[in-house]
């Protein structure tokens, strides 16, 4: 069973209810169809726009029984929503009126299911950017206690198995900050551990990766994984994460014997955090085409919810795949 299949299987267990706030989008409703069919969640909430959805369905020959279908503008909710988020946002001077108008869109209305517990994992972005996206998130759903910036993951499914958890790596951050600072990449450390849990459901081994293994280097880059290591340390006490470690200390048994002689991580890490966004995003990439590695993600980390962005160019099976990743890390 690959990464995918068992994250089916989890939601399956799981039935949890997800709301698509881009249910109009035809890749989206196809994919919501497949979601409901194969069981991978209790319920599907497809938010609407001007009516869209019906013609859409019957244009592509898309059953909609079974779905929950909701307008924004016009749901029994958008008062308590509206008033929720004047709330949220009354102190950057916004008004009843202009809050309202932002709740009746899909995106804050689907944030605020979420957020409300209406919904208990959210996945847009196929019509909307990742920008957008996020701010929803950032707005109403939040980060988790505790952590001040959202970041990113990927799963990756390599074809040794001897490596990582059975083959399988979580890579933060790949897609979202550019330049994190100490502080910055520290909490990428600490959500990419998190996310070790809920999709991998095995405990985290994290290495801060470097172009320097134990002082092999001295620079300011090298400086800043050293400085965001000892904030994890003094954060999460709890967490097996060392650094600065190289990729093939990180994950060789034989180097890491070498060159991190003692280092519970080197050798065995299954959660690899890179310095910065460029090299996290060429990183998967190379693993990707050149090992044939599966490539799942990008994957939201740091919101107090289950939530995640897709490319706007995802396919239909993109679209499922990631559902059921983020349906599966919802707690039970």
């Amino acid at each position: 069973m690959n990464f995918i299949e068992k994250q089916k299987e989890s939601a399956r267990k799981l039935q949890k209810v997800l709301v698509l706030p881009e249910g109009y989008e035809p890749r989206t409703l196809k994919a919501a169809r497949a979601i409901l069919d194969e069981k991978l969640a209790g319920e599907v909430i497809l938010l609407d726009k001007n009516g869209a959805i019906k013609e859409i369905a019957a244009g592509n020959g898309i059953n909609l029984d079974g779905f929950t279908i909701i307008d924004p503008a016009t749901d029994s909710r958008l008062d308590d929503y509206t008033g929720a988020y004047y709330e949220m946002r009354k102190h950057k001077g916004i008004s009843q009126q202009d809050a309202r108008k932002v709740m009746m869109g899909n995106l804050y209305f689907g944030s605020m299911m979420l957020h409300k517990g209406h919904a208990d994992a959210l996945v847009a972005g196929a019509d909307h950017p990742t920008s957008d996206v996020l701010v929803a998130g950032f707005t109403i759903v939040k980060t988790a206690p505790d952590v001040k910036y959202a970041s990113s993951c990927f799963v990756m499914d390599v074809p040794n198995k001897a490596m990582g958890a059975d083959g399988l790596f979580i890579f933060a951050d790949c897609a979202t900050i550019p330049e994190p600072t100490a502080e910055q990449l520290a909490e990428i450390a600490i959500a990419a551990c998190e996310s070790c849990k809920a999709f991998l459901k095995v405990e985290p081994v994290c290495a801060m990766l470097s172009f320097s293994t134990k002082g092999s280097a001295s620079h300011p880059n090298v400086d800043k994984v050293l400085e965001a290591l000892k904030i994890v340390k003094a954060r999460r006490p709890d967490l097996n994460v060392d650094g600065e470690l190289q990729l093939d200390a990180a994950v060789a048994p034989d180097v890491a014997a070498k060159k991190a002689p003692g280092s519970a991580v080197a050798g065995k890490a299954n959660v690899l955090v890179f310095p910065d966004l460029q090299s996290g995003n060429i990183g998967y990439k190379l693993v990707q085409r050149f090992a044939g590695g599966g490539a799942y993600g990008p994957f939201m980390q740091g919101f107090a919810k289950p939530l995640s962005d897709l490319s706007r160019g995802a396919t239909i099976e993109d679209i499922i795949n990631t559902c059921a990743t983020v349906l599966s890390s919802c707690k039970e």
